[in-house]
């Protein structure tokens, strides 16, 4: 007996030291990844930058299933022995102790764990329970900084920072960006009642970059205020210039949104870098900034986390999502927690006729794909268990009825087996009802703008009615249903035939012949409930996309292998890179 249980001990540390050497080679590829961004961005390599996205994102996945195969392999028999994963789980929260942010390497045990025993719910002795997770908990040192105080000069200042960020390509005319910053910065600062001096700019060491551009993130830190600050760097073909200044917090939470790509940043000690983030960005939830950096895993385990311990200080119940039902999902939410939770339904009403499984695909699509700030990240969660006491009553009947493959009552609570979590937004249609016409037109103007900017990343929405958008806290218009997404480049955009009689103009159907993969851009119009006055408003900006002609236009562009940039920063914050 003593021999045995010396070599289940053995095997438990073995299989430890297996899934944490399997994390530091995860880790290991995920930042030599991450480390191709200067070069990317020094070559003007935009795809390149794409490419290295998608990789990065596909690397997690990749490593738990292979983890997971190895160890069954090397157990054997003993893969599903709990009391043998009990001893591993202590062995390896041993092994770890002296790890940068090792709440990583917890996620990661807890991944294989779940996936390896099918756990519901949370197995606390075969894994790292997300609620006990707290990854800001124990940090008590200061990122990577630089500081430049400043000796009454903000040019002198700005000079000494644009110094320190070294590219492979020249600054193109350093002194106008110097200039550009300083001048910026100035007039945030003298736009108070009060003149504020800034005694200190702080920035993160390492820099921040997405696709084609590169960030400095920072904040100006005076006495008594806490500016944030972040400049945006882009390469021409004459070098490397300032593109935009940006100093508000609802401006940079934009460029950090929840729907856009993730940044490529090498950090050594992720948990500090978000410390640092959330001083700049209060408002901003950690799992998103956690999410926002690459780390995926880890904010949805602080999105776990931060469900759970919200559920255990509120009483308020689950209820249907504000706006019309979907037919392929049941959304609900929370009222004092600001999310939507989503289950695909067992059967899909008329007129929908598209697969369980091909709405999945959609929504891995847009995982990987360039967001461009207009598509949700849909988190997907697993065998998830909440207290059914916690449900409506008619919310409650309607998963009984239309999710039955999907939930299921165990005891006092619902088990969902699969289900997405993605941030919580006003229904356009149902934003138009109580705006401001000033606020609705602007809301209609960025509807336009929304599907524009979907194009430029080759996205077509599909389904274009107003209760597939949302209105995001900054009044940006965001698209959220997914289940008719397709590629710009697999649709056939076609102009109406021209009736040959009275007759056919009379139909109230097509009397031509219509693809399945034909769009028709002049009829979107006839379908959204836009008052006479935002119609015009529409046509007025944006009457270009209701034309088969624009299609056509951006999907040659596409095909051709043009970049369609989308940035994340306003145009009107652009002055320097027009004036060079």
């Amino acid at each position: 007996m003593a021999g045995t249980t010396a070599s289940t001990a053995c095997s438990a540390e073995a299989c430890a030291r297996q899934i944490v050497a399997a994390f530091g080679r995860y880790n290991a590829e995920f930042r030599a990844i991450t480390r191709r961004a200067p070069t990317r961005f020094d070559n003007r390599d935009a795809r390149g930058s794409q490419q290295d996205a998608v990789e990065r994102i596909e690397l997690y996945d990749r490593f738990v299933n292979q983890t997971i195969g190895e160890l069954r392999q090397s157990l054997g028999v003993d893969v599903p022995d709990r009391s043998l994963w009990r001893r591993v789980h202590r062995e390896f929260a041993e092994q770890i102790t002296a790890l940068s942010d090792p709440e990583f390497t917890k996620t990661f045990f807890s991944s294989i764990s779940r996936r390896m025993f099918g756990t519901v719910g949370v197995a606390a002795d075969l894994e790292f329970v997300a609620t006990d997770l707290d990854p800001l908990a124990n940090i008590h040192s200061a990122l990577g900084t630089h500081s430049y105080a400043n000796h009454g000069s903000l040019s002198l200042l700005f000079e000494d920072l644009l110094g320190d960020v070294r590219f492979r390509s020249p600054w193109r005319d350093l002194d106008k960006s110097i200039a550009h910053i300083a001048a910026e910065v100035r007039a945030v600062l003298d736009s108070g009642s009060e003149r504020r001096e800034a005694q200190r700019v702080e920035v993160l060491s390492p820099v921040f970059y997405q696709i084609t551009r590169a960030y400095i993130v920072g904040r100006i830190v005076g006495r008594g205020f806490l500016l944030p600050l972040v400049i945006a760097l882009k390469n021409t073909d004459g070098g490397v210039l300032v593109d935009a200044v940006i100093l508000s917090e609802d401006d940079i939470s934009i460029v950090f949104s929840f729907t856009r790509s993730y940044f490529h940043v090498d950090l050594e000690r992720v948990g500090e870098a978000v410390v640092f983030l959330k001083s700049i960005m209060p408002r901003k939830p950690v799992s998103e900034l956690f999410t926002v950096l690459g780390r995926a895993k880890q904010g949805k385990t602080e999105r776990y986390r931060e469900l759970m311990h919200h559920l255990d200080h509120t009483a308020d119940q689950f209820e249907h999502a504000a706006g019309d039902r979907g037919l392929v999902m049941v959304c609900f939410t929370l009222p004092s927690f600001d999310v939507v939770f989503k289950v695909i339904r067992d059967r899909f009403a008329y007129p929908k006729t598209v697969l369980r499984e091909e709405v999945l695909a959609k929504y891995q699509m847009v995982f990987i794909h360039d967001r461009a700030g207009r598509l949700v990240d849909a988190q997907e969660f697993r065998r998830l268990r909440f207290p059914r006491a916690r449900f409506s009553a008619a919310l409650l009947e309607e998963l009984r009825r239309e999710t039955g493959q999907t939930v299921h009552e165990d005891g006092e609570d619902l088990v969902f087996e699969h289900m997405y979590i993605e941030r919580r937004m006003t229904p356009l249609n149902i934003f138009l009802r109580s705006a401001s016409p000033e606020k609705a037109e602007r809301a209609v103007l960025d509807y336009g703008q929304c599907i524009r900017d979907l194009a430029y990343t080759n996205i077509f929405p599909g389904d274009l009615l107003l209760k597939n958008f949302g209105v995001t806290r900054h009044g940006r218009v965001i698209f959220y249903d997914y289940d008719e997404l397709c590629q710009v480049t697999d649709c056939t955009f076609r102009d109406v035939p021209q009736p040959s009689n009275p007759e056919d103009e009379m139909r109230g159907e097509a009397w031509f012949y219509v693809a399945e993969s034909d769009v028709f851009p002049e009829t979107f119009l006839n379908f959204l409930s836009f008052s006479d006055a935002q119609k015009e408003a529409l046509l007025r900006v944006h009457g270009e996309i209701l034309t088969a002609a624009f299609w056509r236009s951006v999907q040659q562009r596409l095909r051709e292998g043009e970049l369609l940039e989308v940035l994340p920063y306003h145009p009107h914050r652009v002055r320097i890179a027009s004036s060079l």
